[in-house]
């Protein structure tokens, strides 16, 4: 003799059956795609405007991705602002271009396993007519001089960057402080820097790399390269992961390992525009200060 549950009973078995078919479509196929695919391993990069304005990284970064699987996420910025971003715990690696802010940083204990990369080096440039008179001085201290005596527009990142850090070395040497109308801190990245200083007509030290990627687009020109207070070396720094746990320290030192590998060496040294090489690889020795003709490179 059948017995015939109650209408409650039956009512929740039956709101019990469409809660597991719902969770069972809703769910599960989330929980299949989780399983089959891995999750992306990613690492940040906090590096200057001039590697990313370039056009350097989307070389460097996609062969890293294919050889590792680990993607890179790019923060770009100043390097005083990338090596403060470190400090904060905001990414798990810099690649910058300021010796002495870099040496700092290492010794306070904020970054380990530094390694120089690549370097290329800076540049003056300037209007054509050069009221300053910078072509043919003998140094980049002279060169400020003569901008400053006549009181020739310059445009300045003045954004605590290598760029800024360079310039303001030159400053400091030449005695000069860089002060009035003529003297234009835009606190800018490297590129747009750059852009600004072509539509004022006006005197700007810019990085190799940046000002061959932009040089079709702007009038000004090259006055003063070659002396080696010009050089311009990158290193890539770890985060410490004794400061911020979080810190993905072995994809870190995968990534630092492909920037110092033969394959990535080549991939710097092959990048070039117009026939110009932007970057040299970091040589077995010491390098020379460059120029952009890649004879250094070896």
């Amino acid at each position: 003799m059948n017995q015939r549950l109650p209408a409650r009973v039956i009512q929740m078995k039956w709101y019990g059956y469409v809660i597991a078919v719902v969770a069972c479509g809703v769910l599960l196929p989330g929980c299949e795609r989780q399983s089959s695919s891995p999750a992306v391993r990613v690492i940040r990069l906090a590096t200057t405007t001039s590697t990313e304005n370039s056009g350097l990284l989307d070389v460097l970064l996609p062969a890293f991705q294919r050889r590792t699987g680990i993607v890179v996420h790019v923060l770009a910025m100043g390097t005083g602002q990338a090596l403060q971003t470190a400090r904060d715990g905001n990414c798990d690696v810099v690649l910058v271009h300021a010796p002495q802010a870099e040496e700092q940083f290492v010794a306070a204990g904020w970054g380990v396993d530094p390694r120089p990369v690549i370097y290329n080096d800076f540049l003056f440039l300037g209007p054509a007519a050069d009221p300053a008179g910078l072509k043919g001085v003998a140094s980049p201290v002279t060169a400020v001089q003569r901008i400053s005596a006549t009181k020739s527009l310059f445009v300045s990142r003045g954004d605590n960057s290598g760029t800024y850090a360079k310039e303001e070395a030159f400053w400091q040497a030449a005695r000069v402080r860089p002060v009035g109308k003529w003297y234009r801190s835009v606190g800018k990245g490297m590129g747009q820097t750059l852009i600004m200083a072509d539509e004022m007509n006006a005197y700007v030290l810019v990085d190799r790399g940046t000002y061959v990627k932009f040089r079709k687009r702007i009038q000004l020109v090259p006055l003063l390269a070659g002396d080696r207070t010009l050089h311009n070396p990158y290193s890539v720094i770890a985060v410490n992961p004794a400061r911020h746990r979080h810190v993905k320290y072995d994809d870190v030192m995968k990534f630092i390992d492909f920037l110092v590998s033969e394959e990535c060496r080549a991939l710097v040294g092959g990048y070039r525009l117009d026939g110009e090489i932007l970057f040299h690889p970091w040589p077995k020795q010491p390098p020379r200060p460059a120029g952009g003709t890649g004879a250094e490179s070896s």
